[in-house]
């Protein structure tokens, strides 16, 4: 090192020119450095879904979950395998030991999804497999709403959807509430019936009829001609035209026994903002796209479009994460400005205004190379990034005072500039070094955190280790090289004299004649602070409570509702909440979501005013508990937003059982247990809620003798609920296919229908329904969830405000210890906070 050094300075040319290559270096980096709000890491996890209209959750897990299971259980690498079965749709959700190469374990699950398809229903949609990412999360949330119709707003959203993705940047725009369209073609069963038309011949004529041909040419030898055969349905009135049956020199087309039209389908994920119907836009930007500009040219863009569109249409921005990485960057400019200039004013009083100078320079020079070093290694500048800038700036100068301090006492000593800092820079070398990789070593392990919490945080020692290295450099060569050229000059007058203040120096001598006395000090100070800190109670917390910018609101209703009544309720509360002071928005959602309660009828978002101007969250989360425990026939669960990379519930419990009964009622005790200990709100389970389902028991002899099948059957079904899909067509005015729907007029579609309706047989007779089947009524099952193979119950909850987590998770494992209704048979695993703890 001291080579280095003493050749530095026979260069003093040279490195001045070197520092301001590397300055113009850290610039550049500063300005092309990606900046965005997550670290863009790697997270282990995955999940395929399957979906198949109308399937139950129970024939889902059948048909579904345990095919997929089978051959997904045998990947390498796999730690968690956790499978949800809903109606209409299976996922099975993979976790992955940390350190696995997530390219290679994804072609893994890819091999192993195929090898389960031929287990699965011909009639399910293909599995998708799907890489769990940050860049997949939208950093850009705008709503539009206003009063104007649902169409016009909708071709609005779908225009400004293409424009967004055209911005430079922008991965994909996904539109929420979007209505999806469809051909509904409505047939009365009276007509069908009387036209002697059976649904499975409707459904063959129109996919015979509706079918692209490759007529292919014709090669004449005097030349060669092109052959069309136009057969696909391209408007409404083709289909409408379609013959459907032919008899007695007599067509029949469908616009003789239906009504033809475009329609959107039935619609149960309704919208609003601020009690206005909505479509929101969330953008996603691309892997290393600058968040900051992504944000500004999305919000103007979005913004002039508003602004040009017809009716009464508003824009509110739901989410904006360049906010925050614009107001760390701010902090951070601050933290070092305020830095330098305290720095200065201690240092002038002591060593004059050069040298004050040259240590002040150490500080954005540090920051300057680390940055560099960060830009070359593809880091981008993130949120745990900039915090990690902010934490080390107090720990920029440490080494350059020392070098300074011991070349000054040399120039006091009328040794020239140049040998002082020359002999400061290569006395205090090693120890500076020490010190320096002293301070590291505390950083050192983060690199070694594992899961993905560990990934996520691994970017704070990263940054240290890059700007204290950076330190180094600054301490050790271009500081005393600038010093000697440029530093305090020798004066007249001999040694200087640095009194230090009297009682620090009768402090330390005591303290130098009784060493032992000192020892015994400071073990018994450390004993004391440990034992102050455990005796008070006060716990452990994964992350520390900040204040959020967001709220959710679940509302809970249990009961068969229908869309419009659930869509009531969340309006009563909606309207509770609307002018609550200091929520700037509130985003109503029909429908419950991921991770959802069960008896989940809907959603509102809360989002909060800045919290300068504002009273704290918790303030205004007790009062929506209040508003909201007046409206009758709900209740609600607020959860603020959890910050930080851990789950998504303070406390999260899982119970298995082989028995599922008796998993229900270990479930049950659990949630007694945590209401009697008291301190746990927001509690929600995942049991089966209380409902009736209709199960139609079907006769096959019966049905057999009067020539029915199954199949039919299950058209005719299908003709009251959700349609019978007949084939699709692409119109010219989107890009999409619509799928044509054949449908009873909603008047026929209800239970009282049902029991009367016909069904065709193999001779064309129609035999009522309760002729070889039955309605049943049965409870309902809900929804199943299993893990590693096993079907369990969760629970999750939140902690009052005093109170942490840990700590009540801690008092609830005592209570179990000591309760007698829970069977041995039960296993109860803890999650959640205190998971992310250990």
């Amino acid at each position: 090192m001291q080579s280095v050094i003493r050749a530095a300075f026979k260069r003093p040319g040279a490195i001045i020119f070197m520092i301001l290559i590397i300055f113009g270096v850290g610039l550049n980096a500063w300005n092309n450095i990606p900046k965005q709000a997550e670290p863009d890491i790697d997270i282990p996890i995955s999940y395929v879904s399957v979906r198949y209209s109308g399937i139950s959750p129970t024939d889902a897990e059948k048909l579904l979950v345990k095919p997929l299971e089978k051959q997904l259980r045998s990947v390498a690498g796999l730690d968690k395998m956790t499978s949800a079965a809903t109606e209409g749709y299976a996922s099975v959700t993979l976790e992955f030991l940390a350190g696995e190469d997530i390219d290679l374990v994804l072609e893994d699950v890819r091999k192993a999804v195929d090898d389960a398809k031929p287990d699965l229903p011909p009639a399910a949609d293909a599995p998708k497999i799907t890489e769990i990412s940050l860049s997949l999360f939208p950093i850009l949330t705008a709503a539009i709403y206003g009063q104007v119709p649902e169409k016009l707003l909708i071709l609005a959203a779908r225009d400004l959807k293409d424009k967004l993705e055209a911005v430079e940047g922008v991965l994909e725009v996904e539109i929420g509430g979007d209505r999806e369209e469809m051909v509904e073609v409505i047939v009365d069963a009276g007509a069908m019936e009387s036209y002697g038309l059976n649904p499975a011949l409707v459904i063959g004529l129109v996919s015979a009829n509706n079918q692209l041909v490759t007529a292919g040419s014709i090669d004449t030898g005097a030349g060669r001609l092109a052959l069309k055969v136009p057969g696909v349905i391209e408007t409404v009135e083709d289909l409408m035209k379609l013959p459907i049956k032919v008899g007695d020199g007599n067509t029949i087309h469908f616009e003789d026994i239906a009504r033809v039209r475009r329609a959107y389908v039935d619609a149960d994920n309704r919208s609003r903002v601020n009690g206005q119907s909505s479509l929101v836009l969330d953008v996603k930007k691309r892997v290393g796209a600058n968040l900051i500009e992504v944000a500004e040219a999305t919000r103007a863009m979005i913004d002039a479009e508003v602004a040009t569109m017809s009716g009464d249409v508003e824009v509110n921005y739901l989410l904006d994460k360049s906010k925050n990485v614009r107001s760390t960057l701010g902090d951070l400019g601050n933290n070092v400005t305020a830095a330098v200039l305290i720095v200065m004013i201690v240092v002038v009083a002591s060593l004059g205004l050069r040298n004050a100078a040259l240590v002040a320079l150490a500080i954005p020079g540090s920051f300057l190379i680390g940055i560099a070093f960060l830009y070359n290694m593809g880091i981008t500048l993130n949120i745990v990034v900039l915090f990690s800038l902010i934490l080390v700036a107090g720990m920029l100068v440490d080494g350059v005072i020392v070098t300074i301090e011991y070349a000054d006492r040399r120039i006091a000593q009328s040794v020239d500039r140049a040998t002082a800092y020359r002999e400061g820079a290569v006395r205090m070398a090693w120890p500076i070094i020490a010190s320096t990789v002293t301070t590291l070593m505390v950083f050192l392990p983060l690199l070694f955190w594992p899961g993905i919490v560990g990934s996520f945080m691994k970017f704070l020692p990263i940054t240290v280790i890059c700007v204290l290295s950076a330190s180094l450099l600054m301490a050790l060569i271009f500081i005393p090289v600038l010093g000697g050229m440029f530093g305090k000059k020798v004066t007249a007058g001999g040694a200087a004299h640095h009194s230090a203040p009297r009682a620090y120096r009768w402090i330390l001598k005591r303290a130098i004649q009784y060493p032992m006395l000192v020892v015994l000090f400071i073990a018994g100070f450390m004993v004391l602070s440990f034992g102050s800190y455990f005796s008070a109670g006060l716990g452990v917390s994964f992350f520390p409570d900040v204040e959020p910018e967001q709220a959710a609101i679940q509302v809970l209703a249990r009961g068969d509702l229908a869309a419009d009544e659930r869509d009531d309720l969340l309006k009563q509360a909606e309207t509770r909440v609307l002018d609550v002071k200091g929520v700037s928005a509130n985003y109503a959602k029909l429908g419950s979501g991921d991770n959802a309660p069960r008896d989940s009828i809907g959603s509102i978002r809360t989002v909060f005013d800045d919290w300068q101007q504002r009273d704290k969250v918790n303030v205004l989360m007790e009062e929506m508990r209040q508003r909201l425990d007046g409206v009758v026939g709900i209740k609600v669960n607020i959860q603020k937003e959890q910050p930080g990379p851990g789950g998504a519930s303070p406390i999260h419990i899982e119970i298995f059982d082989d028995d599922l009964e008796q998993a229900a009622k270990t479930t049950n005790s659990v949630v007694n247990l945590m209401n009697t200990i008291g301190g746990f709100i927001d509690i929600k389970d995942t049991r089966p809620l209380p409902g009736i389902e209709w199960t139609i028991k079907f006769d096959r002899d019966e049905a057999s003798r009067h020539g029915v099948s199954i199949g039919a059957l299950g058209n005719m079904v299908k003709l009251l609920t959700e349609g019978v899909s007949i084939s699709d067509y692409r119109p010219d005015d989107i890009d999409d296919e619509l799928d044509i729907k054949l449908r009873f007029p909603s008047e026929q579609r209800n239970l009282d229908h049902l029991e009367e309706i016909r069904i065709p047989t193999a001779s064309g007779d129609y035999v009522p329904l309760s002729v070889f089947a039955k309605l049943i009524p049965q409870p309902k099952g809900g929804d199943i969830e299993r893990k590693n193979g096993k079907r369990f119950y969760s629970i999750d909850a939140d902690v009052k405000e005093e109170l942490l987590p840990a700590k009540q998770v801690e008092l609830l494992q005592t209570a179990l210890l000591e309760n007698k209704d829970i069977p041995i048979s039960s296993s109860i695993v803890f999650g959640g906070e205190s998971e992310d703890i250990e």
